[in-house]
C-alpha cells in the first residue's frame, strides 16, 4: 500500500489543504455558515470515495454527516468517528501565517514538511486519513468489511447534540468497533496506540463584589476586591504537594499498580526533552509522580482563563465589580464528572469570603476511558503499525479527553480503538497548529492495513 499512498500523495495533500481553508469554528456563531459549508464538503467527499449512503443530519447545533459502505452482511463493521469543526484560532497575532491559509513548511521534527493551519491535526487532517484510506481500498477492490462514518461539527464545543443523534439512530450505527484518530504517537520512530483517555469537567466561576467598578483610591482597602478574592480562592485549590484541595475529589480515583506504572515509564517522557519542547526550566505537578503519570493517570485542576477589571492600554485605577475564570479538571477512572462538578461548586462556594457573591456554571464534561489491549481490533492495529513503522507500538494513556468515547460505549455497546498519528508538538488548540506530511501519509497507509487485518482476525 505504501506505493499506492505515495502515488496519490499530491492530490491527497491538495484536497486536505482545500478542506483546511474553510474556517469551521463551531464556538463562534458568526461562522455558522462556514461550518455548514464544511459539512457539505465532507458529504461530497464521502460520496467521492464510494459511500453508497451519505446523509447530512441537521441538529439544533451544527450538522452531523453520515456515510456508509456495505460489502457483505456477515462482514465485520467499523464505525469511524471524526469531527470537522475546529478551535478558534486566537490569538491571531501569534500565528506565523494566517490560520485558514494553510502552508507547508519544513521543520526540525518534520524534515519532509508539515501543514500549518487550524485543524491540520485536530481533527481535519486525522479524520481525512480515514476517507483516503477507504478510497484506496475501494480502488483496489480490497475493502472486505463494512464501514460507517459519523463526522460531527460540535466536538470542540462539547458535542451537545451527538448523544441524541446516536441514541435516535442506534440500530443504524451498530458496529464491531469504533475507530477514532484524534490522538497521537510519541514520534515518527516510536509509535503508540492510545489505550486511555482522561475525563473532563469544565467550569466557569464569577466573583461579584460592589455593584459597579470603583475608584481604587477612594474605595481601596474598604471592600473585597473580586479579582484579589478570585486569585486567593484559586490559589487555595491546590495543597503544598500540588494535590487538588477539594474534599472528596480523590475518593474514587483508581490507583495504578506499581508494575503498570513501571511499564508505563519505560516508554515515558525524557524530562529534558519535555522541558525544552515547551521552553520551561522546571516541571511542576503532584508530588510522587513522573511527568508521564501526571499527564495521564492522575487527575488535575487548571485555570484556563481569568479576567476582570481594566486590561486595555495604559492605566485605569479601578476595583472591578466582577472577576471571572474558566477552570478545567481532567479526571481518571472512576471519577464521575458530574459528581466532581458538584464537589467543585460546593467547595468553591464554601471558601468564598463575606462581601462577594459567587456564581458557578458547569459547561460540559465526560468520563475517563480505558480501551482493552486484547481485542481483535487492537491486535489488527498493532500489526498495521508494526508493518508501517517497523516497530511494535506500545500502549499509552493519554492526558486529553474525548468525552464522546464512553458515551459511545454506553449507548451503542461498542468498544473504541484510538489510532492517532499526531505529535505533542503539533500545537493543537494553539497558534501555529500543524501536522506532519509523513504522519499524514503513514496514517493513511496504516489504516489501509488495519481494515483487512481486522477482517481476517474477525473471521478466524
Amino acid at each position: 500500500m505504501k506505493k499506492l499512498v505515495q502515488d496519490h500523495k499530491e492530490i491527497f495533500i491538495e484536497q486536505l489543504l482545500e478542506l483546511l481553508k474553510i474556517p469551521s469554528i463551531s464556538a463562534d456563531r458568526q461562522y455558522k455558515e462556514e461550518v455548514k459549508k464544511t459539512a457539505l464538503w465532507i458529504k461530497n467527499a464521502l460520496n467521492d470515495i464510494g459511500c453508497s449512503t451519505v446523509q447530512l443530519y441537521e441538529t439544533e447545533g451544527h450538522p452531523i454527516v453520515y456515510g456508509e459502505i456495505r460489502t457483505a452482511d456477515k462482514a465485520p463493521t467499523v464505525l469511524v468517528y471524526g469531527h470537522y469543526d475546529v478551535q478558534p484560532p486566537d490569538p491571531l497575532e501569534l500565528w506565523d501565517s494566517p490560520p485558514f491559509e494553510p502552508v507547508i513548511k519544513k521543520t526540525e521534527l518534520h524534515p519532509n514538511g508539515a501543514i500549518f493551519a487550524r485543524g491540520a491535526c485536530d481533527d481535519k487532517g486525522q479524520m481525512f486519513m480515514h476517507l483516503k484510506a477507504i478510497e484506496l481500498l475501494m480502488k483496489k477492490n480490497a475493502l472486505n468489511c463494512n464501514v460507517k462514518f459519523v463526522i460531527e461539527g460540535e466536538e470542540e464545543v462539547g458535542s451537545d447534540h451527538l448523544e441524541k443523534f446516536i441514541t435516535d439512530h442506534k440500530s443504524m450505527l451498530q458496529s464491531d468497533i469504533i475507530l477514532i484518530s484524534d490522538t497521537g504517537i510519541n514520534s515518527i520512530e516510536n509509535p503508540a496506540i492510545t489505550t486511555g483517555l482522561r475525563g473532563l469537567s469544565y467550569m466557569e466561576v464569577t466573583v461579584t463584589g460592589p455593584n459597579r467598578d470603583l475608584h481604587s483610591g477612594l474605595y481601596g482597602g474598604t471592600v473585597a476586591n473580586p479579582i484579589n478574592v478570585l486569585c486567593e480562592m484559586i490559589a487555595s485549590l491546590h495543597d503544598e504537594n500540588k494535590r487538588v484541595n477539594i474534599p472528596g475529589f480523590y475518593d474514587r480515583v483508581v490507583e495504578i499498580s506499581e508494575t503498570e506504572r513501571q511499564k508505563m515509564n519505560e516508554n515515558g517522557t525524557d524530562d529534558n526533552s519535555f522541558k525544552n519542547a515547551i521552553g520551561i526550566e522546571a516541571v511542576a505537578g503532584e508530588k510522587g509522580y513522573s511527568i508521564l503519570e501526571r499527564r495521564s493517570i492522575r487527575p488535575t485542576l487548571d485555570v484556563n482563563g481569568i479576567w476582570g477589571g481594566y486590561t486595555g492600554e495604559g492605566a485605569k485605577t479601578v476595583i472591578a465589580s466582577k472577576a471571572h475564570a474558566k477552570i478545567s479538571m481532567r479526571l481518571v477512572p472512576d471519577q464521575d464528572w458530574k459528581t466532581i462538578s458538584q464537589l467543585f461548586e460546593k467547595h468553591f462556594r464554601s471558601i468564598a469570603p463575606q462581601g462577594v457573591k459567587i456564581d458557578v456554571t458547569t459547561h460540559h464534561g465526560g468520563s475517563a476511558y480505558v480501551t482493552p489491549t486484547d481485542s481483535l481490533a487492537y491486535k489488527a492495529a498493532e500489526k498495521a503499525y508494526h508493518e508501517v513503522f517497523g516497530t511494535i507500538p506500545h500502549a499509552k494513556r493519554d492526558g486529553g479527553s474525548i468525552p464522546i468515547v464512553p458515551m459511545f460505549e454506553k449507548v451503542l455497546g461498542s468498544k473504541t480503538l484510538l489510532m492517532g498519528f499526531g505529535l505533542d508538538s503539533d500545537a493543537i488548540h494553539s497558534p501555529n497548529e500543524h501536522y506532519g506530511i509523513d504522519n499524514f501519509l503513514k496514517g493513511i497507509e496504516t489504516l489501509t492495513l488495519f481494515y483487512p487485518y481486522f477482517t481476517t482476525l474477525h473471521q478466524k
